[in-house]
């Protein structure tokens, strides 16, 4: 594989152009990929992380742009000028005029809407925690979506917060629902009494398209981002929203959704949790309960769930006034019935010499929640799981482009999403892989997750049916792999829940009710293949 470098001196756009145009070039004959970014020191480690950063790159200043293109050496000049004429075709199309009209800072902004109450910050991270601290100053509560702000920033930034009264989700909170409004990447879901607090944005998604599927509602969805219950943040906004939610006069149930933190962290969560008065469930993302539901201690209404199907239907039970601990005996028999599926479908699989010798995994997420709910589920049945955001970092991939034995991708890091648009907003990416793994003879079984809502794709099953299809109809006397999935949506979401899921069935996917039961049944199938309790995977 060839790389051609380009740098364009002092030339600037805006990074949806760039996407655009990395996009239209990589279906150039002859490009394997590209990328087009602007010369900062966090676009130059992710060029870099992607193994495209020459040492001329390397040199670029910020305000400079930078052109890669890697594959076949005789297309990239020809690739790198398209990239160019395109560049300067929507140059042309976007006259300046159209931007002098708006609002080119936070406070004039606030001039043309006083009556604004919350600043969505989506900047690059070295100026956010100034647009952060501008918009706490004047009253307004902040979704941070831009990452790359310092712990340090984000500490500071989330104490004047607590001291105001105000709420800072993030940095990186890409979710939230407040008031009925959505916002970043959430979904369609009714009002109603269950307040959610999550440090993960596809598992506060998950969760609450799950609540809606089952009668309930949510009052408000407060996304506080990744970092909150770290040591170094301590949960300020975690606390912080939980005595919100305590207030709202909506809110009868309280959800709580994190990936597992510090023992010292937990005990300081549990030992508030406990202290409120509003009946809790808690998912930690950390290793699987021994049963679905657990009561936190006798007499307690605080109630740990294994998976974000138990967490959700824990909460619609609270809601309705019953004790959560008794599904567990129902999440256990569906957990067993579909596991006993999973295993006869492969028995009948190797019965029929299908997959010759395929015994391994591979999933494909964009949401990052669902990919680390899916690696535990699995490692717990399989054994060590690969991936590019390994539970284990002595399972992390040598090359995320390239998979070995069970493997787990998070295509939405930073390593894949290089001048591209995050893959919940864009196929292109898997697409490609699902095709990829699908030619690899150990290759046994696939599942990702299909994530729907506000800020996602319009129409992701037109883009993943057809290559479903492919795989599920192979030519030259190959075998089908079996495509599992779920959908993150409802049917009042833009995309329609109920259409793309009969889209994808159609195309021959199973389509399970949730990511845990999609994970489940794929860790059941593949045990059984392997004809051990836990396969070889180290």
């Amino acid at each position: 594989m060839s790389v051609y470098c380009e740098i364009l001196q002092s030339r600037y756009a805006d990074s949806v152009s760039l996407m655009n145009t990395a996009r239209e070039v990589r279906q150039f004959e002859g490009v394997d990929d590209a990328a087009l970014v602007m010369g900062t020191d966090a676009n130059k480690h992710l060029l870099e992380n992607a193994g495209m950063l020459t040492e001329e790159a390397r040199m670029v200043a910020p305000d400079d742009m930078i052109l890669v293109v890697t594959g076949d050496s005789a297309q990239l000049e020809g690739a790198a000028r398209l990239a160019k004429e395109l560049l300067q075709r929507r140059k042309a199309e976007s006259p300046e005029q159209s931007y002098r009209a708006a609002p080119r800072t936070l406070i004039h902004s606030l001039r043309k809407h006083p009556e604004a109450n919350l600043a969505v910050i989506s900047v690059a991270g070295a100026y956010a925690a100034p647009e952060a601290r501008t918009a706490l100053a004047y009253g307004l509560d902040v979704l941070l979506f831009s990452d790359n702000v310092s712990i340090a920033e984000e500490i500071t930034l989330k104490q004047e917060a607590v001291k105001a009264g105000l709420l800072l989700m993030g940095p990186g909170a890409g979710t939230a629902i407040l008031n009925g409004v959505a916002l970043g990447f959430a979904n369609a879901v009714p009002r109603g009494p269950v307040g959610i607090v999550s440090a993960a944005g596809t598992g506060l998604q998950e969760v609450s398209v799950l609540l809606a599927r089952n009668g309930a509602g949510i009052s408000q969805a407060i996304g506080v981002g990744g970092r909150d219950l770290s040591d170094e943040v301590g949960g300020t906004m975690t606390f912080h929203a939980l005595n919100l939610l305590v207030e709202d006069k909506e809110t009868r149930v309280l959800l709580m959704i994190s990936k597992l933190p510090s023992q010292q962290v937990s005990e300081k969560v549990i030992e508030k949790l406990n202290a409120l008065p509003l009946p809790v469930v808690v998912i930690f993302m950390g290793p699987e309960l021994e049963i679905p539901l657990v009561r936190n201690a006798a007499g307690s209404t605080v109630y740990q769930a294994a998976t974000l199907h138990a967490a959700a239907l824990a909460a619609v039970e609270l809601a309705s006034g019953r004790d959560p601990v008794n599904l567990n005996q129902k999440l256990a028999e569906e957990a067993t019935q579909l596991e006993n599926r999973a295993r006869q479908v492969a028995r009948e699989a190797l019965d029929n010499g299908d997959g010759g010798t395929a015994r391994f995994g591979r999933g494909l997420f964009s949401g990052g929640t669902l990919c680390e709910e899916a690696m535990r589920i699995w490692e717990r049945r399989l054994g060590p799981v690969w991936s590019n955001a390994p539970l284990h970092q002595e399972y992390r991939l040598p090359d995320s482009l390239k998979s070995q034995k069970h493997t787990i991708l998070d295509l939405g890091e930073e390593e894949f999403t290089v001048g591209r648009p995050h893959p919940m907003i864009d196929n292109e990416l898997r697409l490609k892989r699902l095709l990829q793994e699908a030619g690899d003879p150990s290759a046994a079984l696939l599942q990702m997750d299909v994530v729907l809502g506000y800020g996602a794709h319009p129409d992701p099953a037109s883009e993943l049916a057809p290559a479903v299809y492919k795989i599920k109809h192979p030519a030259d006397g190959c075998t089908a792999l079996p495509i599992v999935l779920s959908i993150t949506g409802t049917e009042a979401d833009p995309q329609d829940y109920e259409r793309q899921r009969a889209q994808l069935l159609d195309a021959g996917a199973l389509v399970f009710e949730s990511n845990a039961a999609a994970s489940m049944y794929a860790a059941a199938y593949l045990q059984q293949l392997t004809g051990s309790g836990l396969s070889s995977n180290g």
